[in-house]
Formats: structure tokens, C-alpha cells, sequence
């Protein structure tokens, strides 16, 4: 805090509502913050004493503060929202979730289809959720299409179809696409479909009810057995899911800070059940508690993006400026919602939940981390390296018989994967196979780059390989002069088996093993088979699509109509491939010039 007058600051500042931002002596913001009364938030920072370690080191730094004055709280928080957002400072709580939820998507057709849908809503039909993962989408899609028969298939798919397929011949769709259920009563299950997932329980198991009785005085004993069916289904739904008396969409959010780590708990309630919920552990840079670390979570989670704001939500604890967040969540909205920390029956159940969850998150969070240090350190101590590894990175290819070759990097710190780091490397031009030039050419591509600033070198670099692959990486760091990284070969032993790798060190050539149970072992087997499980998934990707794609799309002149023309008229590829040059000329626009091009490469002459 050199520097830096605080006194001058605090006699001139108002009293008002507003932001602050305090900057470091090169510019960069430290912290950004609102207060209600500005002059009495800045006065806790520059007190003689009582603030907490963090805090201080913080102040420490400030070498100005400016401040922007608002009418009102709920302006600050928004301001505050924005700001933090564009400036990312290195003491607030950053949430990083970019991926939107998905919802449950019932379309308006005319026998329409029931599916997930994530991103914008754009196409006409009604959305529920959201839900808290893919996962609890496709759970309640299983039990509707068991219990209400609503197909699911994609329009392209539903609209070609000549006969029924296996979702109708197991009992999991009513066949609309060839007309084996009436319009009418496809409807009826349609609607059945819209009160389950709006929560209408109740209603929905009377109005079955009602079905079948009414079944079964007609005498229809079949039907009525489907109906009778689908309410025992219901009823244990709502046995194990459903709370009696509870409706509604609700987000209960609790939040514990321990050790200087923090864990945030949101428990999603749609229509009356619980779907899940999705811990949070933002880094905690101040030593905050429950109640500031939830006031500073809540504007980043419901004011980014799109995600959607429930009726109700429910907090562990009152955070600062409640009223001001509930107006501004109720203004984004475009309607009231009810922001409450005092519950009772179902709700304090859930409520509960979300505690004892996020406790017991928050210490697997710590053992891992407390695990992952430990296996640092033993690595540390089994490459002798003079400080712990903060940067660690590993290569592997994959490819087969040398078709689609491809190379991954991965990347891990002390936290575990960084997988934004994450990088694949098509390899060309080489010679099929040859998995030494494969290696040379993504570490040269890869540290190229880091070479011109666009990233950091790592402290310890492994390659899955043997000597070959090792003396590849020590030739490229000696041809960029990148010095200072340890590099490490992981060959498989005779056996291929985990526990018997051999390490080969770079620098040395020195080669050694490590007992099954080390944890620095564990760390380096847990690094390379996520290199190994990139490169493959990538691999695999790479070569389907080389391989779903036609050979007619290499060919010169052979555009999509001429491309839909001849496998119109020979059947497939199979025919064009038998067909001559005189018989590919009958096709329309297919001139001697074209047909000679499409026989050559088709025979490879």
C-alpha cells in the first residue's frame, strides 16, 4: 500500500451507492466490488487492524481505487456484474460455467417428437428444464417413452420411414410414422406427456384413472390394461421422486468455504421433483464466507448467458442486498421471483440437501487436491527435479496402419488436466506409420508457437514411447533452444501392463522403474492415458469422417448434382465403380472429358 493515500481517499468519497475497482501499481484491477454506502465498504479495507491475511496482502497491493457512483444498490450490482465480467480481476470470485443447460423439448408438429434441446430456442414447440445434465434429460426421456409411447425420432428419420421400427416393435413408440395410432389418440398421449412434465401429477394419475375405469365398462380390457400400467408407473415415479403437496420450479443454492477452498451447490426442483443439482468450486482468493461467497456467485450465474431463472430460489444463507438482487433477477425475468433463505417442510428438506452435499463435495474437493500435491511431490522426488513440477505435458499419437495420424497434447498443473490447454495435431506428410516423424513433427508445431510467446513451456514434458520417441523431443527443444524442461520417455513394459513402465529420462538416457504403488507413477500413468484417450477419441473421429465421406467429392468436376445423378442412375458407388467410360456418358451432364476423370480415379490410374 505504498504509496497510496488512503485518508485522502476516504475524506473525498461519498456516501452513495456504487462500484469500486481497485488497481495494482501497473494498472491491473484487483478487485472489483458495490457497496450501498461507498465511503463506509473502502473505509473496512484501510483500517489499522483486524483484516483478515488475504484481504491484507490484497490491500497491500492497491495503488488506486476509483469509484463509480449509481442511484441505486440495484445499479451497483448490475454495474458490478458487467465489470467483472469484461475485467476478470484476480481477487473476485470468477464463475466459469460457459456451457448452457439442457431442456426438454416437445415440438409442434403434427404427431409431434419429444427430444433434448440445448442452446437457443429458436423452433416452435414447449420447453422444460432446465436440467442439471444430459444425463437427466435422457432419464426422464426413458421413462416417457416407456410410460406414454411419444416418439422421439428426428423428423429427417420419421419422415422416411416404410414400416415401423424397433422403438414401436419394443413397446417404446406408438408408430405414427406409418400410421399405426390415430391422431386422436396419439394427442391424448401427447397431453398426458404435458401435465407429467409441468408437474400436474395429481391430475395426470386421476385422468388415467378415469381412462380406465371408463375402459374397462366399455369392456376394452386391453386398453384399460395399458392404463392401469401406466398409473402403477406414475405412482412409483412419485413415490420415489415427487413431495405430496409441492409444485413449481425451484433452485436451492448453499455454499461452504473450508481451507481456503469453496464449494457451491445448486439443487434443481422441476415441477415438484428433484433432477439433480451441479457443484461449483470458483477459487476463493479472500477470505470470504458463506454468505459474501453466494452474494458474489448469484449475479454471474443468473445474469450470464441465457440461463433460465426458476420462480424461486431458495439460499443457505442471506447474502448482502437481497432486495436489490431479487429486483434484478425479477426485472430479467419479466416476472416476480421469490428469493428466500427461511423454509419450511419439503423445501428445508432440500434445503438440507444442498448442505450436507456441498460438505461432502467440498472435502472429496480437498482429498483430491491433497492427493494430487502429494503425487506432485512424489514425482518431484522420483525425476529429481529441484522444484515441483507446476506444468506438465504429454504427447501421444494415434492412427491405424498409419491411416489418419494424429498427435495429442495434454496438459496438467497442480489442479490436475487443464483441458482449454488441450491441443491435436493432424499429421501430413509423412511416411504411414512412421510414429518417430509423427512426434517430431507435433512437438516441433507445438513449441513453435510456445516459442513465439503463445503459451509456456512446460516443466516436465513425458512422451509415450521408448528411446526413438524420446530422442525425437531432445533434437526439437535443441533446434528451438528451449531449455529448462525435463523430459521424460513412458515405454510400456514386455507385459503391456500398468505398473511395469519403463522411464527413460532425456537428458541422462538413464532408465528406471517405479514400484507399482508409487504416486508419482500414478500421476504419470493417470497423465498418459489421457493423452492416450485424446488421441484416440480424436483419431477415430478423424478417420470416420475420411471415411464417411464419398470418393466422388475427390474428383474434379464432380459437383453434388453430378454426384446425386450418378448414384441415382448406377445405385451406389459399387456400380459406378464397375461402370466403363462409355456407360458413365449416359449419365446427364457427364461429357468424356468428366467420365474419364471419374473411371481414372476410381481405378487410381
Amino acid at each position: 500500500m505504498a504509496g497510496f493515500d488512503a485518508s485522502s481517499l476516504l475524506a473525498a468519497v461519498t456516501t452513495r451507492p456504487g462500484v469500486y475497482q481497485m488497481y495494482d501499481d501497473s494498472g491491473a484491477v484487483l478487485y472489483i466490488g458495490k457497496a450501498g454506502n461507498l465511503r463506509k465498504r473502502l473505509a473496512s479495507y484501510f483500517r489499522g487492524r483486524g483484516l483478515a491475511a488475504k484481504t491484507l496482502a490484497m490491500v497491500n497491493r492497491v495503488a488506486d481505487v476509483q469509484v463509480t457512483v449509481t442511484d441505486s444498490e440495484t445499479d451497483a450490482l448490475l454495474l458490478e456484474h458487467n465489470l467483472i465480467k469484461r475485467h476478470k480481476p484476480a481477487y473476485n470470485i470468477l464463475l466459469r460455467d460457459a456451457k448452457s443447460y439442457p431442456y426438454l423439448y416437445l415440438s409442434s408438429d403434427e404427431f409431434p417428437r419429444l427430444g433434448l434441446h440445448r442452446g437457443a430456442k429458436r423452433a416452435d414447440g414447449e420447453y422444460y428444464g432446465p436440467y442439471p445434465s444430459a444425463g437427466a434429460v435422457r432419464e426422464s426421456l426413458h421413462l416417457l417413452q416407456k410410460v406414454f409411447q411419444v416418439r422421439q425420432c428426428e423428423n429427417s428419420y420419421y419422415r422416411n420411414r416404410s414400416r415401423a421400427c424397433l422403438q414401436y416393435q419394443i413397446g417404446r413408440c406408438s408408430g405414427p410414422c406409418v400410421g399405426l395410432v390415430s391422431k386422436e389418440d396419439y394427442a391424448v398421449q401427447v397431453e398426458n406427456t404435458r401435465l407429467f412434465l409441468r408437474g400436474k401429477s395429481s391430475q395426470l394419475m386421476q385422468r388415467l384413472a378415469d381412462a380406465m375405469e371408463a375402459a374397462s365398462q366399455r369392456l376394452e380390457f386391453e386398453k384399460a390394461a395399458v392404463l392401469r400400467d401406466q398409473l402403477a408407473q406414475l405412482q412409483q415415479v412419485q413415490t420415489i421422486q415427487g413431495i405430496e403437496g409441492v409444485a413449481g420450479d425451484l433452485d436451492i443454492i448453499s455454499a461452504v468455504a473450508e481451507a481456503g477452498k469453496t464449494c457451491v451447490q445448486v439443487l434443481f426442483v422441476r415441477a415438484g421433483r428433484v433432477l439433480g443439482s451441479k457443484s461449483y468450486f470458483p477459487p476463493l482468493r479472500l477470505d470470504q464466507g458463506a454468505a459474501e461467497i453466494i452474494g458474489a456467485f448469484l449475479p454471474q450465474y443468473y445474469l450470464a448467458g441465457s440461463r433460465a431463472i426458476p420462480a424461486e430460489i431458495i439460499l443457505g444463507v442471506r447474502p448482502q442486498g437481497l432486495a436489490s438482487l431479487r429486483d434484478v433477477l425479477s426485472d430479467r425475468a419479466g416476472r416476480k421471483v421469490a428469493v428466500k433463505t427461511r423454509v419450511r417442510d419439503a423445501r428445508a428438506k432440500w434445503l438440507q440437501l444442498a448442505n450436507q452435499t456441498a460438505a461432502h463435495n467440498l472435502q472429496s474437493h480437498l482429498a483430491a487436491k491433497k492427493t494430487g500435491l502429494e503425487r506432485t511431490q512424489a514425482l518431484q522426488d522420483a525425476l529429481q527435479l529441484d522444484e515441483t513440477p507446476e506444468r506438465m505435458e504429454c504427447f501421444d499419437i494415434s492412427h491405424s496402419s498409419g491411416e489418419a495420424t494424429l498427435a495429442s497434447c495434454v496438459v496438467f498443473d497442480g489442479n490436475g488436466p487443464r483441458k482449454s490447454d488441450y491441443r491435436k495435431f493432424s499429421i501430413e506428410k509423412i511416411t504411414p506409420g512412421d510414429d518417430y516423424a509423427a512426434i517430431q513433427q507435433a512437438l516441433m508445431r507445438r513449441y513453435q508457437r510456445l516459442k513465439s510467446a503463445e503459451g509456456r513451456v512446460p516443466d516436465v514434458l513425458f512422451v509415450d514411447g521408448g528411446k526413438g520417441q524420446v530422442k525425437q523431443a531432445m533434437s526439437v527443444l535443441e533446434e528451438l533452444q528451449i531449455s529448462g524442461v525435463c523430459v521424460v520417455g513412458v515405454a510400456k513394459g514386455p507385459s503391456r501392463k500398468a505398473g511395469f513402465e519403463t522411464l527413460i529420462m532425456g537428458d541422462s538416457g538413464r532408465q528406471f522403474h517405479l514400484p507399482g504403488d508409487h504416486q508419482g507413477l500414478h500421476l504419470i500413468q493417470y497423465i498418459r492415458d489421457e493423452a492416450h484417450r485424446f488421441a484416440i477419441t480424436g483419431h477415430r473421429g478423424q478417420r470416420d469422417k475420411k471415411r464417411r465421406g464419398s470418393t466422388l467429392e475427390q474428383i474434379p468436376g464432380v459437383g453434388a448434382k453430378r454426384r446425386r445423378d450418378l448414384l441415382r442412375h448406377f445405385g451406389g458407388i459399387q456400380g459406378i465403380q464397375r461402370a466403363g467410360r462409355e456407360e458413365l456418358m449416359k449419365v446427364n451432364g457427364i461429357n468424356e472429358k468428366i467420365a474419364r476423370a471419374i473411371y481414372d480415379n476410381l481405378h487410381n490410374h
